[in-house]
């Protein structure tokens, strides 16, 4: 007689370890499996990336040494180890802040509008006001950032500048910008229809992006990878006009595009 099991007794053994299983099992492995693929996308889509490797291959040589007991490097790797972890938290921490934000920006998406007593025609207004602005500043290649805040509060920006409470005008946005006016120098910063704040500092991006590109667009990408505000850019050496939003950003814009983008996210959000 073989020493091997029969079809059957196999058949018998996984339908046994299956009835084992609880949906709490099943439930527990699926949101670990979401975990896992974004803290993978997180880490794979940033300068992160290499030195999680470096800590995923110091962890495999660490067990390796502990299962052939090589104890003095083990010790060695270990405490490289805990140096790498802490060194992960701290260098990258605003990039762990924008992607714990962004998952906190979710549940509160549909709570968006509650409370919110503004009427269709005055966000068609201010959105009006705005693509008119730009485009303005865009033939006069008059320099210009402006920050759209949506479900990310910027308090901590807002405070940075000088705080306003201003109607959103074509004709203060092109006053604010004027390269002579005091607050010039930095961002505007509109919440719930109205200029809160002017002369705001951004937080620059760290990534490689094109030599063409200065402060004023590096600033808005920035912002938009910590947050969900979408950024307007007027460049001062050309004119052209910039779109930053989650992460990415869209040149060459003009006054339909403009206008098309923000009433997509300022106005039917």
């Amino acid at each position: 007689m073989s020493g091997f099991p029969t079809i059957s007794e196999i058949w018998d053994f996984v339908r046994l370890q299956f009835s084992l299983i609880r949906w709490t099992d099943i439930v527990d492995i699926l949101l670990l499996s979401l975990l896992l693929y974004y803290a993978y996308r997180f880490v794979s889509e940033r300068r992160a990336g290499k030195l999680a490797l470096g800590i995923f291959v110091t962890a495999i040589v660490m067990l390796v040494s502990d299962i052939i007991h090589f104890h003095a490097v083990r010790f060695i790797l270990g405490n490289i180890f805990q140096v790498g972890i802490l060194a992960l938290i701290i260098l990258f921490q605003p990039e762990l802040r924008g992607a714990l934000e962004k998952v906190g920006e979710e549940p509160l998406r549909g709570f968006k509008g509650l409370g919110d007593q503004r009427s269709m025609a005055s966000r068609t207004e201010m959105v009006e006001a705005l693509c008119e602005a730009v485009s303005d500043m865009s033939r006069t290649k008059t320099g210009a950032l402006i920050v759209m805040e949506r479900s990310t509060k910027l308090g901590d920006i807002i405070r940075s500048g000088v705080e306003l409470d201003a109607k959103v005008t074509a004709y203060l946005i092109r006053n604010v910008f004027y390269n002579k006016a005091p607050l010039h120098d930095g961002a505007m910063i509109i919440r719930n229809g109205r200029i809160c704040a002017a002369s705001c500092f951004l937080p620059l991006t760290e990534r490689a992006i094109n030599q063409d590109l200065g402060t004023r667009h590096r600033a808005a990408l920035g912002m938009s990878e910590i947050s969900d505000a979408l950024i307007i850019v007027v460049s001062e050496e050309t004119g052209t006009i910039s779109i930053a939003f989650e992460g990415e950003l869209k040149r060459n814009q003009n006054y339909q595009t403009l206008k098309q983008t923000l009433t997509e996210l300022c106005i039917r959000k």
